[in-house]
């Protein structure tokens, strides 16, 4: 650890033998970032804090532990110089960094493929990363339910991958007022309700591959610009839609069963007198 080597990554390691606690001396290292990928552990029978203390206050800026069957990991001791870290596809559940106000300087946190299942604990999580901006939450068990109305996102994040869930139209009641782009192609949402908070800085929202009837309307977001409505099932788009999205610049709404009526027409009218905001139509 003490040499010039500043990015290390191991590959395919597999543990034999017992792991011993050990005090770790992290002072006058090179080290920016570790990356380990498909741990296997083969003997659990040793203290766990013994290894996630190790990992938790590395002075690096960029930790990577994925496909490593990881359940927890501590909260560091002290403030962590962590700016960018990635647990993708271990077994992570809602217990992660919960009350952990040490991860002050973290930008980018990716816990894509694990086993999180509330989306208020979640925010939570967030709620003491100052400078968190972007969060990938994909591919896990979320739900959102109508008690779980409550929640806590940090003021900074930005970006926010809830895609690959199972959350419906409540969760347009939990979500970071400031965010910019938004993710939650593949899920079971089939409406966004009137009357949500307002995201005033939402630029981008991608809702593809859920169950809409029907083009969103903007008026909880009226910033927006990219909207992504592919495979769900949209019969006939409504017009009212250009007049409530009119900073809208690009509509994808390829793979929907569109059926050939009066309001498809009058809405293909409006959409080219508008600017042509239809990207690839009609061969999507």
């Amino acid at each position: 650890w003490h040499s010039s080597i500043e990015y290390f990554s191991i590959n395919n390691l597999i543990q034999l033998g017992n792991v011993v606690s050990s005090r770790f001396d992290y002072s006058d290292t090179s080290m920016k970032a570790l990356a380990l990928n498909k741990v296997l552990v083969t003997d659990l029978f040793f203290s766990q804090d013994d290894i996630y203390n190790i990992f938790a206050n590395m002075n690096i800026e960029a930790l990577t532990i994925a496909d490593s069957e990881l359940i927890h990991m501590v909260c560091p001791s002290s403030d962590s110089p962590f700016r960018y870290v990635n647990f993708a596809k271990n077994d992570l559940t809602d217990l992660l960094f919960q009350n952990c106000d040490k991860l002050i300087q973290l930008e980018t946190f990716i816990l894509k493929r694990n086993k999180f299942e509330s989306l208020s604990k979640v925010s939570f999580m967030t709620s003491r990363m100052k400078s968190l901006r972007y969060l990938d939450v994909s591919s896990n068990l979320l739900r959102n339910s109508g008690a779980e109305k409550r929640c806590q996102w940090t003021d900074s994040l930005s970006e926010l991958d809830l895609s690959s869930n199972q959350l419906t139209e409540s969760v347009f009641e939990c979500l970071p007022v400031r965010i910019s782009k938004l993710d939650l192609q593949n899920n079971q949402i089939a409406s966004v309700p009137k009357g949500i908070a307002e995201l005033q800085s939402l630029k981008e929202l991608n809702l593809a591959s859920n169950r809409l009837a029907d083009l969103p309307g903007c008026r909880a977001f009226a910033g927006l610009e990219i909207l992504n409505v592919e495979r769900n099932l949209i019969l006939t788009p409504s017009a009212d839609f250009l007049e409530s999205c009119p900073s809208v610049k690009e509509l994808q709404a390829g793979q929907n069963p569109f059926k050939c009526s009066c309001e498809l027409q009058d809405f293909l009218r409006l959409e080219r007198r508008s600017g042509g905001k239809l990207s690839g139509w009609p061969e999507a």
